[in-house]
């Protein structure tokens, strides 16, 4: 018999729990090996209590308000350390994000479990590369402050698995899919190709992410009798969600899974400019 501690969810509660990246990152990835291995259960109906310590971090960045954030130019080093520290905060978040689809939500089908897993160790990955490119930039994460808007959305859609679904991969994320060209189209002006190629990764990455939290919104749709728009634009208003603007990546927006009445109504939208992509946030 499984020690239930040993479980897949509970195993993702422990490593949102632990505190630095890199240990937190080894933990990922041993568990998604572990998990795909056989070696942990999933145990999907376990209700799980919430320790008061979410979601372990580092002691810095310190965490200021995103009107505090200075923005800099991409065509010197600093300025591109500075974008490549918010893209490794994001990247960290998102992996705090994922671990927290794991082990909260009780009663989801296993795949559910599996995927967001899978996402934490696609988003370890992700941040790992950019903090070897800070590093090689003479930076480590930590350097720069940062803002906490991912996880204030993960805090405020706590107790609903659908709300979750709805505002954090198909929304907050889905901004990445938009933000990415742009940035990328910048770097390349400055002549940063290795950073170009990260995004390129990250953005590959991404549309899976979005496509999954789509897939499993309109799961919580069906199994709730549920109208998808209406549900989203109520569950957009009741959480205060961010106001999307443009301009969009319509391409990867179709390939993660938006239908074309989502599409129609981003592409109505008065900013919504020429199909472009990320920046989760």
């Amino acid at each position: 018999m499984h020690d239930p501690a040993c479980s897949m969810r509970h195993a993702a509660l422990a490593a949102l729990r632990e505190r630095e990246p890199g240990p937190k990152a080894a933990a990922v990835n041993a568990l998604h090996a572990r998990y795909l291995a056989g070696g942990a259960p999933c145990q999907a109906d376990a209700v799980i209590g919430e320790p008061p310590d979410l979601p372990g971090r580092p002691a810095r960045p310190a965490l200021v308000e995103p009107r505090l954030l200075r923005h800099r130019g991409m065509q010197t080093e600093k300025g591109r350390a500075v974008l490549l520290h918010a893209l490794a905060h994001i990247e960290f978040n998102a992996v705090n994000l994922a671990l927290d689809a794991v082990w909260r939500f009780p009663g989801m089908p296993e795949t559910f479990y599996a995927d967001w897993l899978r996402v934490a160790a696609e988003e370890a990955h992700h941040f790992a590369l950019l903090q070897a490119r800070l590093g090689e930039f003479g930076h480590a994460y930590g350097d720069f402050p940062a803002h906490d808007g991912l996880w204030d959305m993960c805090a405020r859609t706590r107790d609903d698995v659908l709300a979750r679904m709805a505002l954090v991969p198909r929304t907050l994320e889905a901004r990445g899919l938009d933000a990415s060209p742009p940035i990328r189209a910048r770097l390349m002006q400055a002549g940063d190709a290795a950073s170009a190629a990260i995004l390129d990764v990250i953005l590959r990455d991404e549309i899976g992410h979005v496509r999954i939290g789509n897939r499993w919104f309109r799961h919580l749709c069906d199994q709730r009798a549920l109208e998808p728009h209406e549900t989203y634009a109520r569950l957009a208003e009741q959480y205060r969600a961010p106001r999307l603007r443009g301009p969009f990546n319509f391409d990867a927006r179709r390939d993660a899974g938006f239908d074309e009445e989502e599409l129609a109504a981003l592409a109505a939208h008065p900013e919504s400019g020429e199909p472009v992509a990320g920046d989760k946030g």
